[in-house]
């Protein structure tokens, strides 16, 4: 016997839409299961279920947009905290990179539910993403994300001579955090004294906790690449619209 799953989270397992947005279509009688409009919330389907959404839904969807910020230090990436700014302060007309090729027209009502898809320390610096598309978010911090992204990181050796090929490998693979193994990451030097990390995961302040189980002090951290989206020429403080030829 199949069990019975609510219909917004199957919605999100299909990857039709995040949840929330399950639910704003449900109530508004968008949504159909077997061809019977379901407008109540909490409302139960089988997984062999056939669920289709009214045009109006991915109309809503396609106008939904998506930030890349190049976030400067000091900034918080989500809620205000501690008297910091939070990276969506900075998403405003003047702060548009002039650069920036797509035709949208920035309007404040796309600060309405604009979120951050994923975080960047306060002191680190780089590519970040903010959407009003739940798919986007889905992509980049659902649980099961397997979406890469690419750190240059300033380091100083804090102990006598250079680090050992052995501890750049081990942080490649081998290290343990909050109780549980690391996945393998691909570490190298880009220069004498800048690694590139590629991680697909990210624990809280991972990098920085990674350089230290090694003797390697982080000067400096800046996000370069979420998937196929690059940072690029995006100037620190300025923004852009995620191109509808680009994903993630």
């Amino acid at each position: 016997m199949s069990e019975l799953l609510r219909l917004s989270k199957r919605m999100s397992e299909l990857g039709l839409c995040s949840r929330r947005e399950a639910d704003e279509w449900i109530a508004r009688g968008w949504v159909r299961v077997d061809g019977q409009v379901v407008s109540e919330l909490g409302s139960k389907v089988m997984p062999d279920q056939k669920i289709t959404v009214e045009r109006q839904a991915a109309a809503e969807q396609s106008k939904r947009v998506t930030v890349l910020i190049n976030k400067p230090m000091g900034y918080v990436s989500g809620q205000a905290e501690d008297g910091y700014t939070p990276a969506i302060a900075l998403i405003k007309a003047e702060n548009r990179w002039p650069d920036d090729p797509s035709p949208e027209q920035f309007h404040p009502t796309q600060l309405r539910s604009l979120v951050p898809a994923g975080r960047l320390d306060i002191d680190s610096v780089g590519l970040l993403v903010l959407t009003q598309d739940g798919r986007v978010a889905k992509t980049l911090i659902g649980q099961d994300t397997a979406i890469e992204k690419e750190y240059l990181v300033r380091v100083q050796y804090t102990k006598p001579g250079t680090l050992p090929d052995s501890d750049l490998k081990k942080l490649c693979f081998g290290l343990w955090m909050d109780g549980k193994a690391l996945l393998p990451a691909k570490v190298r030097w880009q220069n004498d004294d800048q690694l590139s990390f590629t991680l697909r995961e990210g624990k809280k302040r991972q990098i920085r906790r990674m350089c230290d189980m090694v003797g390697l002090k982080v000067i400096g951290l800046k996000r370069v690449r979420i998937g196929k989206v690059k940072l690029g020429d995006l100037p620190v403080g300025q923004w852009r619209y995620l191109r509808p030829d680009e994903q993630f």
